[in-house]
């Protein structure tokens, strides 16, 4: 005998609907600490960046030292990047997955969640995606640019460090490519990028 979808499950007494809730909060939830934990990178960018010059600039300049700022960018930019995309996939998950569900079990059949389309809509949007990923690139790999172009500038100490300098260029091109590639400068729907 099929199972009605709204109706309790056999000596449980929860419903689909319930479940699909249960769900949305949960995955919510995981949104929002991943939201918190990304703008977080933010500040722990600018906190080593801080760091990385100080100790450049300490008494005789080591501009060698610069060369520590892109691992840095690129291990908190790339952190930064797979948090967002899991960010803008949960958003994605719910208008696409989540809200049809609900919608075939609820008496109502309308649709639910509506803010996970609303705040898409936004007709500044998409100016705000490209300010957006224009602060992202400046944040990992712009900075990471200017300490290589500092580096190459006063002239490396050894082939070694040159070599080295030039595999950071590489990785940090590859980030600046991959924030490019998640922007989601699209006007709307559910693509990438989700606050």
């Amino acid at each position: 005998m099929p199972h009605c979808p709204d109706a309790p499950f056999p000596n449980e007494g929860v419903t689909v609907g319930e479940l699909l809730l249960i769900e949305y909060t949960q995955v919510k939830d995981e949104q929002k600490a991943r939201i918190g934990f990304r703008d977080n990178l933010l500040y722990a960018t600018f906190a080593a960046m801080a760091a990385v010059i100080a100790a450049t600039l300490q008494g005789p300049v080591r501009v060698g030292l610069l060369l520590l700022l892109p691992p840095v960018c690129l291990v908190l930019g790339w952190t930064y990047l797979v948090n967002d995309e899991k960010i803008s996939a949960i958003g994605r998950y719910v208008s696409t997955e989540l809200t049809p569900r609900l919608a075939a079990v609820t008496p109502l059949r309308q649709e639910a969640f509506g803010w996970e389309a609303a705040h898409r809509s936004d007709r500044r949007r998409r100016s705000r995606k490209w300010l957006q990923l224009f602060v992202d690139l400046l944040t990992f790999c712009g900075t990471s640019m200017a300490a290589l172009t500092v580096f190459w500038a006063t002239g490396p100490d050894s082939a070694a460090l040159l070599a080295v300098s030039l595999v950071e260029c590489a990785v940090i091109l590859v980030l600046a490519f991959q924030m490019s590639a998640y922007a989601d400068l699209s006007s709307g729907g559910h693509t990438h990028r989700t606050e």
